[in-house]
C-alpha cells in the first residue's frame, strides 16, 4: 500500500509540474496576440500622424506665400493710389490755370500760329494733353481696381487655407490622444506578459521544490545514496528550467520591447536631453528677443519684425538675432536641433503645425492667430521640444 502511495503521490506531482506550462502558454500567446494587434494599430496611427503633420507643412508654406503675397499687393495698391493721386491732383491743377486765365494762353497759342499747319497742330496739342490726363488716369484707375481685385482673390484663397488648417489641426489632436491612448495599451499588456512569465516562473520552481522533495523520499525509502538523488535533481531542474525560465525571459524580453517601444515614442527628447546642454547666454538672448516683439500683430507670412509675424516668423527671427539660422515654416523647424524632454527658456515649443518660445514656468511667448498679438501664454496640449542652442 505504501508503494502504491508513493506511485500516487510521484503522479500526481508529475501531473501538476506538465500542467501549469499547458495554462500558462495559452494566456501568454493570447497576451502577446494582443499587444501585437494593439501595435499594428499603433504603426497605423503614427504614420497617419506623420502623413497629416507632412500635409500640414506643406499647407503652412502655402499660407505663408499666400500672406506674403498679400502684403505685397497690399503695398502695390496703395503706391497705384499714390500715383493716381498725385495724377490726378496735377490735371486739376492744370484745368484750373487754363479756367482762371480764360484759357488765354491756349487762345493766344492758337492765334500766334504761323499757318493753319500750325494752328491745327496746337489745337491738337491742347486737347491731346486734357485727353492724355483723361487717359493716364483711368489707367490708374483700372490699375488700382487690378490690384484690389488680385488682394481679394488671395484673401478668399488664404480663407480656405485656413479652414483647412483648422481641420487638420482637429485631425492631428484626434490621432494624438488615439495613439496615446494605444501607446498605453501596449505598455499594459507588457506589464501583463511579464506578470504571467514571473507567475509561470514562481509556479515551475514550486514544482521542482516539490519533485525534488518527492524523489529525495523516493530515494531514501529504496535506500538510494546521496549521488543518485543529485543526478535526479539535476536533470529535473534543467528540465523545468529550460521550459519556465524561457517563459520568465521571454517575460523579461517583452519588457524590454516595451520599454523599446515606449521609449521610441519619446526618444528624441529622452536620448538627447542629457547631451543637449547648450549656451544659455545665447538662450536668452532668444528669449529678450521674443520679448521685444510682445504686442506686434499676428499678419499671415510676416517675418518683419516690430511690423507683422506668424508663429514660425517670430521663432526664426528670435533665432536670427542670436546668430541662428532656422528655416521658415513650423513644420521644418520642429525638427531642427535636437529633442529635449526638459525644456529651458529659449527652447523651440512644438505642436507640429504651431510654433512658439519657452521662457520658463510651463510659459511661451508666441504668435498665436490673426487677429491678435504676439503674447505671452500657458503651453498647452502634448508639445515636443527642440533646443538649436
Amino acid at each position: 500500500m505504501k508503494r502504491v502511495g508513493r506511485a500516487v503521490l510521484v503522479a500526481a506531482l508529475t501531473s501538476s509540474m506538465l500542467a501549469t506550462p499547458v495554462f500558462a502558454a495559452p494566456e501568454t500567446d493570447s497576451l502577446e496576440s494582443g499587444k501585437a494587434a494593439a501595435q499594428r494599430e499603433a504603426d497605423s496611427l503614427q504614420e497617419q500622424l506623420t502623413e497629416l503633420i507632412t500635409k500640414a507643412g506643406e499647407l503652412e508654406a502655402d499660407l505663408i506665400e499666400t500672406g506674403e503675397k498679400i502684403l505685397g499687393a497690399q503695398e502695390d495698391l496703395e503706391k497705384a493710389q499714390e500715383k493716381a493721386d498725385e495724377q490726378y491732383e496735377s490735371m486739376k491743377l492744370r484745368i484750373r490755370y487754363m479756367y482762371e486765365n480764360g484759357q488765354t494762353d491756349a487762345v493766344e497759342a492758337l492765334i500766334s500760329s504761323t499757318d493753319f499747319s500750325d494752328f491745327i497742330n496746337k489745337a491738337e496739342y491742347i486737347s491731346n494733353v486734357h485727353t492724355y490726363d483723361r487717359q493716364q488716369l483711368k489707367a490708374l484707375k483700372d490699375t488700382e481696381q487690378e490690384i484690389q481685385d488680385l488682394k481679394t482673390t488671395l484673401e478668399e484663397e488664404q480663407d480656405r487655407q485656413e479652414e483647412m488648417q483648422a481641420a487638420y489641426e482637429e485631425q492631428e489632436a484626434e490621432l494624438n490622444a488615439t495613439l496615446i491612448e494605444k501607446r498605453a495599451e501596449i505598455a499594459d499588456f507588457d506589464q501583463q506578459i511579464q506578470a504571467a512569465a514571473e507567475a509561470a516562473a514562481r509556479a515551475a520552481q514550486a514544482q521542482e521544490q516539490q519533485a525534488g522533495g518527492g524523489e529525495d523520499g523516493q530515494a531514501a525509502q529504496t535506500g538510494g545514496n546521496g549521488g543518485q538523488t543529485q543526478t535526479g535533481g539535476t536533470a529535473s531542474t534543467p528540465s523545468g528550467g529550460t521550459s519556465n525560465g524561457g517563459t520568465s525571459n521571454g517575460g523579461t524580453s517583452n519588457g524590454g520591447t516595451s520599454g523599446g517601444s515606449t521609449g521610441g515614442s519619446t526618444s528624441g527628447g529622452s536620448t538627447n536631453s542629457g547631451t543637449s546642454a547648450g549656451n544659455t547666454s545665447v538662450a536668452q538672448t532668444i528669449v529678450n528677443a521674443a520679448y521685444g516683439q510682445l504686442g506686434v500683430p499676428y499678419v499671415y507670412g510676416g517675418s518683419t519684425p516690430g511690423a507683422g509675424l506668424d508663429c514660425s516668423g517670430l521663432v526664426q527671427y528670435c533665432h536670427s538675432v542670436a546668430g541662428i539660422s532656422l528655416p521658415r515654416t513650423s513644420y521644418e523647424q520642429g525638427g531642427c536641433g535636437v529633442a529635449v524632454s526638459n525644456p529651458q527658456p529659449g527652447d523651440i515649443v512644438c505642436y507640429g503645425s504651431h510654433v512658439g518660445i519657452y521662457i520658463g514656468g510651463g510659459q511661451m511667448i508666441h504668435a498665436p492667430k490673426p487677429g491678435d498679438v504676439v503674447k505671452v501664454a500657458a503651453v498647452y496640449g502634448s508639445p515636443w521640444y527642440r533646443r538649436c542652442w
